[in-house]
């Protein structure tokens, strides 16, 4: 788990993507930070946000229907 302390007009989505390098996990940082929602899009500076340990996502099976590209 880390944690990042927001500097002045920044995002979530921006903070998700920076610290996983994808924005998928953005639903699993919310519900590590109740409240953290309510405060907007733009996040007030000094915003305590938990990033929470997950796992790395799972690559699905890519399935050719018509033969090999």
């Amino acid at each position: 788990m880390a944690e990042h302390l927001t500097g002045q007009s920044e995002m979530l989505d921006a903070i998700v993507a920076a610290h996983y390098g994808r924005t998928d996990v953005l639903v699993a940082v919310l519900d590590a930070n109740p409240g953290l929602a309510d405060l907007g899009p733009v996040l007030p500076a000094l915003t305590r946000v938990v990033l929470p340990d997950l796992p790395e996502p799972s690559l699905a099976p890519v399935i050719r229907l018509w033969g090999q590209a």
